[in-house]
Protein backbone atom coordinates (compact mmCIF):
# COMPACT_ATOMS: atom_id res chain seq x y z
CA UNK A 1 0.00 0.00 0.00
CA UNK A 2 1.12 3.87 -1.01
CA UNK A 3 2.15 5.44 2.06
CA UNK A 4 1.86 9.55 1.91
CA UNK A 5 5.42 11.51 2.55
CA UNK A 6 7.51 14.37 1.60
CA UNK A 7 9.68 14.70 -1.43
CA UNK A 8 12.45 17.15 -0.41
CA UNK A 9 13.23 18.97 -3.16
CA UNK A 10 15.56 21.27 -1.27
CA UNK A 11 17.19 20.49 2.15
CA UNK A 12 20.67 22.69 3.25
CA UNK A 13 22.13 21.61 5.91
CA UNK A 14 21.11 22.56 9.19
CA UNK A 15 17.29 23.54 8.29
CA UNK A 16 15.24 23.41 11.10
CA UNK A 17 11.89 24.87 9.01
CA UNK A 18 10.03 23.19 6.27
CA UNK A 19 7.92 24.81 3.39
CA UNK A 20 5.89 22.35 2.87
CA UNK A 21 3.56 22.20 -1.01
CA UNK A 22 0.50 20.66 -1.27
CA UNK A 23 -0.67 20.21 -4.63
CA UNK A 24 -4.31 20.24 -5.88
CA UNK A 25 -6.08 16.71 -6.90
CA UNK A 26 -9.83 15.74 -7.20
CA UNK A 27 -12.76 15.24 -5.48
CA UNK A 28 -12.79 11.45 -6.11
CA UNK A 29 -9.70 9.39 -7.24
CA UNK A 30 -7.81 6.26 -5.59
CA UNK A 31 -5.05 6.51 -8.49
CA UNK A 32 -1.41 7.01 -8.11
CA UNK A 33 -0.53 10.98 -7.85
CA UNK A 34 2.73 9.97 -9.89
CA UNK A 35 5.63 12.91 -10.01
CA UNK A 36 4.75 13.57 -13.50
CA UNK A 37 0.95 15.12 -13.14
CA UNK A 38 -0.14 18.89 -13.86
CA UNK A 39 -0.92 19.97 -10.58
CA UNK A 40 2.37 18.44 -8.91
CA UNK A 41 4.49 19.87 -11.51
CA UNK A 42 2.55 23.09 -10.89
CA UNK A 43 4.24 23.36 -7.73
CA UNK A 44 8.18 23.16 -8.78
CA UNK A 45 8.49 26.74 -9.66
CA UNK A 46 7.21 27.44 -6.42
CA UNK A 47 9.55 25.65 -4.98
CA UNK A 48 12.52 27.08 -6.77
CA UNK A 49 11.20 31.05 -5.65
CA UNK A 50 11.73 29.38 -2.22
CA UNK A 51 15.30 28.34 -2.69
CA UNK A 52 15.84 31.85 -3.64
CA UNK A 53 13.95 33.64 -1.00
CA UNK A 54 14.29 31.54 1.76
CA UNK A 55 17.64 29.96 1.21
CA UNK A 56 17.83 29.08 4.80
CA UNK A 57 14.58 26.54 5.03
CA UNK A 58 13.87 22.90 3.24
CA UNK A 59 11.46 22.94 0.19
CA UNK A 60 9.59 19.78 -0.03
CA UNK A 61 6.52 18.37 -2.00
CA UNK A 62 3.19 16.81 0.49
CA UNK A 63 3.13 13.27 -1.43
CA UNK A 64 -0.61 11.83 -0.89
CA UNK A 65 -1.26 8.19 -1.60
CA UNK A 66 -4.29 9.11 -3.43
CA UNK A 67 -5.30 11.10 -6.01
CA UNK A 68 -8.53 12.44 -4.19
CA UNK A 69 -10.18 13.88 -1.27
CA UNK A 70 -12.54 10.84 -1.45
CA UNK A 71 -15.33 11.94 1.01
CA UNK A 72 -13.00 11.59 3.89
CA UNK A 73 -10.12 13.77 3.22
CA UNK A 74 -7.18 11.42 2.11
CA UNK A 75 -5.08 14.22 1.63
CA UNK A 76 -5.58 16.01 4.75
CA UNK A 77 -5.24 12.64 6.78
CA UNK A 78 -2.22 12.01 4.87
CA UNK A 79 -0.61 15.72 5.44
CA UNK A 80 -1.44 15.59 9.43
CA UNK A 81 0.39 11.85 9.56
CA UNK A 82 3.01 13.59 7.86
CA UNK A 83 3.83 16.89 10.23
CA UNK A 84 2.75 13.85 13.49
CA UNK A 85 5.98 11.97 11.94
CA UNK A 86 8.55 14.79 10.45
CA UNK A 87 12.22 14.53 12.07
CA UNK A 88 12.54 16.08 15.29
CA UNK A 89 15.56 18.69 13.78
CA UNK A 90 12.14 19.90 11.76
CA UNK A 91 10.58 22.67 14.11
CA UNK A 92 8.44 25.05 12.21
CA UNK A 93 6.36 23.74 8.75
CA UNK A 94 4.63 26.60 6.61
CA UNK A 95 2.00 25.16 4.81
CA UNK A 96 1.23 25.96 0.78
CA UNK A 97 -1.70 24.19 -0.61
CA UNK A 98 -3.29 24.89 -4.30
CA UNK A 99 -6.93 23.77 -4.68
CA UNK A 100 -7.19 20.27 -3.02
CA UNK A 101 -4.12 20.85 -1.17
CA UNK A 102 -5.67 24.54 -0.15
CA UNK A 103 -8.44 22.56 1.25
CA UNK A 104 -5.88 19.83 3.09
CA UNK A 105 -3.64 22.66 4.59
CA UNK A 106 -6.26 24.53 6.19
CA UNK A 107 -7.85 20.79 7.74
CA UNK A 108 -4.64 20.57 9.49
CA UNK A 109 -3.52 23.85 9.78
CA UNK A 110 -3.83 23.85 14.04
CA UNK A 111 -0.81 21.33 14.04
CA UNK A 112 1.33 22.54 16.55
CA UNK A 113 4.42 22.47 13.64
CA UNK A 114 2.26 24.76 11.62
CA UNK A 115 3.71 28.29 11.55
CA UNK A 116 1.76 29.70 8.77
CA UNK A 117 -1.10 28.96 6.42
CA UNK A 118 -1.43 29.63 2.65
CA UNK A 119 -4.26 28.72 0.67
CA UNK A 120 -3.88 29.32 -3.38
CA UNK A 121 -6.99 28.91 -5.28
CA UNK A 122 -8.02 26.49 -2.11
CA UNK A 123 -11.17 24.56 -2.43
CA UNK A 124 -13.20 25.61 1.00
CA UNK A 125 -16.98 23.95 0.57
CA UNK A 126 -19.15 25.37 3.13
CA UNK A 127 -19.52 22.26 4.44
CA UNK A 128 -16.17 22.64 5.82
CA UNK A 129 -15.44 22.74 9.48
CA UNK A 130 -13.63 25.38 11.28
CA UNK A 131 -10.47 25.14 12.49
CA UNK A 132 -8.20 26.95 15.15
CA UNK A 133 -5.42 27.50 12.01
CA UNK A 134 -2.43 28.89 13.16
CA UNK A 135 -1.60 32.18 12.01
CA UNK A 136 -0.78 33.61 10.00
CA UNK A 137 -3.52 32.73 7.21
CA UNK A 138 -3.78 33.69 4.16
CA UNK A 139 -5.80 32.57 1.18
CA UNK A 140 -5.56 33.97 -2.73
CA UNK A 141 -7.80 33.12 -5.60
CA UNK A 142 -8.30 34.43 -8.86
CA UNK A 143 -11.40 35.84 -9.69
CA UNK A 144 -11.46 33.85 -13.21
CA UNK A 145 -11.81 30.44 -11.12
CA UNK A 146 -14.34 28.26 -12.38
CA UNK A 147 -13.00 25.23 -10.48
CA UNK A 148 -12.75 26.39 -7.44
CA UNK A 149 -15.12 29.16 -5.92
CA UNK A 150 -13.87 32.89 -4.60
CA UNK A 151 -16.94 33.45 -3.03
CA UNK A 152 -16.50 30.12 -0.96
CA UNK A 153 -13.06 31.41 -0.15
CA UNK A 154 -14.10 34.76 1.07
CA UNK A 155 -17.18 32.76 3.14
CA UNK A 156 -14.81 30.54 4.84
CA UNK A 157 -12.05 33.67 5.81
CA UNK A 158 -15.19 35.42 7.27
CA UNK A 159 -16.49 32.77 9.08
CA UNK A 160 -12.91 32.30 10.52
CA UNK A 161 -12.80 36.14 11.50
CA UNK A 162 -15.80 35.51 13.36
CA UNK A 163 -14.56 33.05 15.02
CA UNK A 164 -11.43 35.09 16.14
CA UNK A 165 -9.02 34.15 13.52
CA UNK A 166 -7.06 36.86 11.82
CA UNK A 167 -7.27 35.81 7.97
CA UNK A 168 -6.38 37.77 4.49
CA UNK A 169 -8.06 37.44 1.37
CA UNK A 170 -6.07 38.66 -1.91
CA UNK A 171 -7.92 38.37 -5.38
CA UNK A 172 -6.04 38.42 -8.57
CA UNK A 173 -8.12 39.94 -11.17
CA UNK A 174 -7.75 38.17 -14.37
CA UNK A 175 -6.53 34.65 -12.60
CA UNK A 176 -7.74 31.31 -13.85
CA UNK A 177 -7.40 28.04 -10.94
CA UNK A 178 -4.10 26.76 -12.80
CA UNK A 179 -2.60 30.42 -11.40
CA UNK A 180 -0.19 30.85 -15.13
CA UNK A 181 -1.49 34.06 -16.22
CA UNK A 182 0.23 35.89 -13.38
CA UNK A 183 2.88 33.52 -12.57
CA UNK A 184 5.34 36.16 -11.22
CA UNK A 185 2.73 37.58 -8.92
CA UNK A 186 2.19 33.78 -7.49
CA UNK A 187 5.63 33.29 -7.01
CA UNK A 188 5.99 36.49 -4.86
CA UNK A 189 2.94 36.24 -2.72
CA UNK A 190 4.36 32.72 -1.76
CA UNK A 191 8.06 34.00 -1.26
CA UNK A 192 6.48 36.86 0.63
CA UNK A 193 4.12 35.20 2.75
CA UNK A 194 6.58 32.58 3.49
CA UNK A 195 9.09 35.09 4.65
CA UNK A 196 6.60 36.74 6.52
CA UNK A 197 5.60 33.51 8.38
CA UNK A 198 9.37 32.51 9.46
CA UNK A 199 10.11 36.02 10.56
CA UNK A 200 7.89 38.30 11.30
CA UNK A 201 8.87 40.72 8.94
CA UNK A 202 7.06 42.64 6.63
CA UNK A 203 3.06 42.21 6.75
CA UNK A 204 0.31 40.57 5.12
CA UNK A 205 -3.23 41.61 4.94
CA UNK A 206 -6.18 40.42 7.49
CA UNK A 207 -8.74 42.03 5.14
CA UNK A 208 -10.15 41.46 1.61
CA UNK A 209 -7.77 43.11 -1.12
CA UNK A 210 -6.90 43.19 -4.47
CA UNK A 211 -3.33 42.14 -5.58
CA UNK A 212 -1.87 44.95 -8.32
CA UNK A 213 -0.20 43.01 -10.85
CA UNK A 214 3.19 44.15 -11.00
CA UNK A 215 3.92 42.39 -14.56
CA UNK A 216 2.53 41.76 -17.95
CA UNK A 217 0.48 38.71 -17.95
CA UNK A 218 1.94 35.66 -18.97
CA UNK A 219 1.49 33.57 -21.50
CA UNK A 220 0.44 29.82 -21.03
CA UNK A 221 3.57 28.67 -23.51
CA UNK A 222 5.56 30.76 -21.09
CA UNK A 223 4.35 29.58 -17.93
CA UNK A 224 4.72 26.21 -18.78
CA UNK A 225 8.24 26.39 -19.52
CA UNK A 226 8.81 28.57 -16.58
CA UNK A 227 7.45 24.78 -14.79
CA UNK A 228 9.55 22.70 -16.99
CA UNK A 229 12.65 24.77 -16.38
CA UNK A 230 11.76 24.34 -13.01
CA UNK A 231 11.43 20.50 -12.67
CA UNK A 232 14.61 19.93 -14.39
CA UNK A 233 16.39 22.60 -11.89
CA UNK A 234 15.03 20.85 -9.00
CA UNK A 235 15.18 16.93 -8.71
CA UNK A 236 13.91 15.34 -5.63
CA UNK A 237 17.18 15.12 -3.03
CA UNK A 238 15.31 12.69 -0.62
CA UNK A 239 12.00 11.06 0.29
CA UNK A 240 10.63 10.67 3.59
CA UNK A 241 7.64 8.43 3.71
CA UNK A 242 5.27 7.90 7.32
CA UNK A 243 5.12 4.31 8.99
CA UNK A 244 3.11 2.10 7.19
CA UNK A 245 -0.38 2.07 9.06
CA UNK A 246 -3.36 -0.19 8.98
Amino acid sequence: MRQPGVDLLWNPPGATDLVLLAHGGYEHSHKNPHLWRGPILRMWPFAAALRSAVPSAAVGLMRYRYRGWNDVGDPATDLRAVLDELPPVIQRVVLIGHSMGGRAVVAAGDHPRVAGVLGLAPWLPPEDPLGALRSPVLFAHGNEDTVTSPAETRAYANRLRAAGTPVGVLLLPGETHAMLHRFHDWNALVTTFTHHALTTEGAIPNDDQQLPQTTPPTTTATAILHIARSRRSMPVQERFRTAARD
